[in-house]
């Protein structure tokens, strides 16, 4: 199917290779991959960074794992002419995709990339001067089948003592993540805690808990200078949460929350009503994450990789969001 029938289907990933020049990241993937010259030139040379990054994108924009990202390459022509790829013996394999992305972590590279890619929207006359959104979200991760003593180690944060026997099973066990219940449905893994502006629904900074951790216990690492004078939206859960926002120069907006025996009056309700116009737009972004994402589901181990995911996400959020703003104003954004 030739590239211009695609693109009259809708296809998404033109409008991403129009908009958006992923070259800009180049200097801190070679800086952060790049610590040398190689030690001989046997062997097949390394796969371009830029390219590498854009298989890492395409694959958190719809959800793939490691050898479905390496299949869906070889198999959809629209995935390859987003990576510039015009024969399928030069798409990387499930395992080179995998190395890739653990150099990544283990650099913190994904914190820059994203900072790189705010800067960017700075420089192109972007301004989050409005209102702020807070609210967090599950990163769902694989179930573990411990025993109850292993459990009971985790969870006194021995984790790190257990099966030193067995390398190979230890490396897939998950020693940070954590189970919590929410309006009865158990959830297992970590909490993605994001801050969003009230304009343009950018993911301006994340964090990364395990589950267990309450929304109102991980929010406040968010705040930062910017924010001072702004008003700060957060929903019910955040309740009592005014004296420490407004430590940080901060205006709450926060909903009201109705307890037994004290139901909320038809004046709070009408409050919460007015709050929430603008605190559900944090919503949309979680829903996008959730939909056209694929899910926030982590499919590695352990929290150091959960937060590099969780980078990856809101940035590749981020740069979707970048060109639908694009798409939709008629003038530019200065």
């Amino acid at each position: 199917m030739s590239t211009d029938v695609l693109n009259n289907l809708g296809n998404p990933l033109d409008a991403l290779s129009r908009l958006v020049d992923f070259e800009q990241f180049r200097p801190t993937l070679e800086s952060a991959l790049f610590t040398g010259e190689r030690k001989s030139k046997a062997g097949r040379p390394p796969f371009d960074c830029v390219l590498m990054f854009k298989v890492l994108f395409l694959q958190r924009y719809y959800g793939l794992g490691d050898h479905q990202i390496q299949y869906q390459i070889i198999d959809r022509t629209s995935f390859r002419n987003f990576l510039r790829i015009r024969d399928v013996r030069d798409v990387p394999d499930e395992k080179t995709v995998w190395n890739y992305k653990e150099m990544l972590t283990r650099g913190k590279v994904y914190d820059k990339l994203f900072n790189d890619f705010r800067a960017s929207l700075d420089k192109m006359g972007f301004q989050f001067n409005e209102g702020r959104i807070i609210d967090a979200s599950f990163v769902v991760a694989p179930r573990q089948r411990n025993t109850r003593e292993e459990n009971k180690a985790i969870k006194e944060g021995r984790g790190s003592e257990l099966w030193n026997d067995k390398p190979h099973k230890k490396s897939h066990k998950d020693v940070d993540a954590r189970w919590t219940e929410k309006r009865g449905e158990k959830f297992y893994g970590y909490k993605m805690h994001a801050k969003a502006d009230q304009r343009h629904k950018m993911v301006l900074k994340y964090d990364t808990t395990s589950a267990n951790v309450h929304d109102s216990k991980g929010y406040e690492p968010l705040l930062d200078e910017s924010d001072e004078g702004k008003e700060l939206y957060l929903d019910a859960g955040y309740e009592s949460q005014e004296p420490i926002v407004e430590r940080h120069r901060m205006k709450p907006v926060i909903c009201e929350k109705g307890h037994r025996n004290h139901p909320l009056t038809d004046e709070q309700k009408k409050k919460n009503r007015e709050k929430s116009k603008t605190r559900c737009l944090v919503e949309h972004v979680f829903g996008f994450m959730e939909q056209s994402m694929c899910g926030l589901i982590f499919r590695r181990v352990g929290i150091l990789r959960a937060r590099a995911d969780v980078a990856m996400t809101c940035l590749v959020y981020n740069i979707c969001r970048y060109t639908q703003i694009m798409r939709l104003t008629p003038v530019p954004i200065a």
